[in-house]
Parts: structure tokens; C-alpha cells; sequence
């Protein structure tokens, strides 16, 4: 069997499941459903008095959420409970996933202000949990992880108890972004492994498997007490025997949060849906997880990776208490 690692060095027309070649025009078993979303995708409109007033912050102090770019149908639940996601490094990226509603072309030019009015929304919202991600800069040399770093400075300085998570791009497999990140000191490091191999080349062209499992286990190795954590997407066409291939991979790399949504096109341009996983099967999906040694997983239609941000965290923090007084 052929390992991540070696698989990374290249490049090939087909997609790669460890230890596996799929064509990338094999059939998909599953067929989209052209029905109405189920219930259990139903939301009601966001327009509490605390979502307008966070949404207020954020227009003032001219700041981005990957809550807004990408449509995250959990917005009006996080934002009235006073928890959001900031997008630094602009709202323009330089990839064009085929599953993202975020926008894609030339970035604006790079804002150096920008953590310190993350960090005076952070103060301002008073955040225990404060959660920060980023479009892609594949223009920027270090990826933007110096404004990551940065960012995360400021919010210690003006916030010193919140619990600061990183959600962060691949920089391109440089090493040296991924350590200016954790030489910062989050508390959770998350890269999203999004989903299976063999889709790779169809819904993330910009990104590569591999090199995401390596991104992680470098986290893991070079700062082991920060928290690592990933999320996958169902509903894009996988079958299930490779969900659990991407399981036992991210426990290869020592993984210990794992989220698991349902895909939703954000528009017909986008990637099509194969279909909709039930509330049954996720439960399942979080059973097979937990089995594996997760120290926690989200698991549900509506989940993102930043839902119950605070609550994945505290159920880790938790877990390594227990193991230390062990």
C-alpha cells in the first residue's frame, strides 16, 4: 500500500484513494434527489436583536465572516447565541473550490490592519470562543499566515481568556507558514480535509489530499498540545467505504476533532449534490468516528466547522484532563 507521503510527491491524472486507483469518471451509486429539502434542512430566517447586532459590529469595524461568504445555513442560531466565524485576509480567494460560495479572482491588496479590528470585535463581543479562518492568498508569499499570527497576538493581548481556533488554509504545503501559525499559540489549529480523494480533483482543483494529511500531521508533531481538528462534507458523491478510509487516515495523523455536514450547492455553478444524508446516517458516521478514537466528532446535516466551536473544544480540554489524572 502506497502512503500518503509518497503519493504527495506527484501528480497524476487519476484521483487517489490510499492504496487505491479510482478513475476520476467512475459512476457515482448515488443519485440526486430533485425534491425539496427535507425537513431537517429547514431553517428559520435569522433576525434576532443579537444577529443585528453582531452583524452591526461587523459592518462597522469593515470585517468578513465565512458565516456570511459562505452562506453557513447556521447563522442565525451562532449569531444570536454571540459566536461567529471572522474570514481575515480579504472576502476575495485565490482558488475556485467547486462546493464554495465564496467569491474567487485577484484578491484586494493585503489589509495590515485587519487583526486589530478582529481582535476589537473579539473585545468587543465579549468572545470566550473565537474562531478565525481565511480565503486562500496563494499570491502571498508565507500564505497570509503572518496575518494569522498576528491576528491571534492582538486578540491575546486585548482578550487574554479567550480560546482562540484557527481555521487555515493549506499554504501551498509551506512548512514554515504552518509553524509562523503555531508559534502564535492557538488553541485549536483546523484544516479542513473536506472530502474524499477521488473527488479531490472535481470539487477542491487547488488542493491535494495528501497534502492536507500532511499540513495536519506537522501540526501534530511540531506544537502536539495544540488541538487538531478537521471537517468533511457527505452528499458529494463518496461512498461510505472511502468516509472511512478518511477516517482511519486522519487518525493516522493523530486527528482529534472531527466535524461531518451535509453539502448544500450554494448555486447551480457549483458542484451538483449526489444526496441528501439522513439524520440516521450521520448518527452512524459519529458512531463509526467515535470507534476510531476521536475525541470528538460533530456530526449532522446542518454542521460546519465552526458549529458548537466552543462545546468541541471544551469536550477536548475535558478528555485531556481525564487522561492526565489517569
Amino acid at each position: 500500500m502506497q502512503s500518503w507521503r509518497a503519493v504527495l510527491s506527484r501528480e497524476s491524472s487519476t484521483s487517489i484513494t490510499l492504496g487505491t486507483i479510482v478513475p476520476l469518471d467512475a459512476p457515482l451509486t448515488f443519485i440526486g434527489p430533485k425534491t425539496p429539502k427535507p425537513e431537517w434542512l429547514k431553517v428559520r430566517a435569522p433576525g434576532s436583536e443579537n444577529f443585528l447586532r453582531l452583524k452591526g459590529i461587523m459592518k462597522d469595524l469593515r470585517l468578513n465572516t465565512v458565516c456570511e461568504e459562505a452562506r453557513c445555513p447556521n447563522i442565525g442560531e451562532c449569531w444570536h447565541q454571540g459566536t461567529a466565524t471572522f474570514m481575515i485576509l480579504g472576502e476575495i480567494c485565490t482558488r475556485a473550490c467547486a462546493y464554495c460560495a465564496v467569491s474567487h479572482g485577484r484578491p484586494n491588496e493585503l489589509d495590515v490592519a485587519e487583526p486589530a479590528r478582529v481582535a476589537s470585535a473579539i473585545e468587543a463581543m465579549a468572545l470566550k470562543h473565537a474562531v478565525i479562518t481565511s480565503v486562500d492568498r496563494d499570491d502571498l508569499a508565507d500564505g497570509g499566515a503572518s496575518i494569522f499570527a498576528d491576528t491571534i497576538r492582538q486578540t491575546r493581548a486585548r482578550v487574554p481568556g479567550c480560546r482562540i481556533e484557527v481555521l487555515i488554509p493549506d499554504f501551498q504545503g509551506h512548512e514554515a507558514s504552518l509553524r509562523t501559525v503555531l508559534d502564535s499559540g492557538p488553541d485549536v489549529l483546523n484544516h479542513n480535509i473536506e472530502t474524499v480523494p477521488r473527488l479531490y480533483r472535481m470539487a477542491r482543483s487547488g488542493g491535494r489530499y495528501p497534502r492536507s494529511l500532511e499540513l495536519l500531521d506537522r501540526s501534530r508533531h511540531y506544537a502536539p498540545a495544540i488541538a487538531t481538528k478537521t471537517g468533511i462534507m457527505v452528499g458529494l458523491g463518496e461512498e461510505i467505504d472511502e468516509v472511512m478510509t478518511v477516517f482511519d487516515d486522519l487518525r493516522g495523523v493523530g486527528v482529534s476533532i472531527l466535524t461531518i455536514g451535509q453539502y448544500l450547492r450554494p448555486t447551480p455553478a457549483h458542484a451538483p449534490m449526489a444526496r441528501y444524508y439522513h439524520p440516521t446516517e450521520f448518527a452512524h458516521l459519529k458512531s463509526e468516528a467515535l470507534a476510531r478514537g476521536f475525541v470528538h466528532v460533530e456530526s449532522g446535516p446542518l454542521v460546519r466547522s465552526s458549529y458548537h466551536a466552543s462545546e468541541q473544544a471544551d469536550a477536548y480540554d475535558a478528555r485531556q484532563q481525564a487522561d492526565d489524572t489517569a
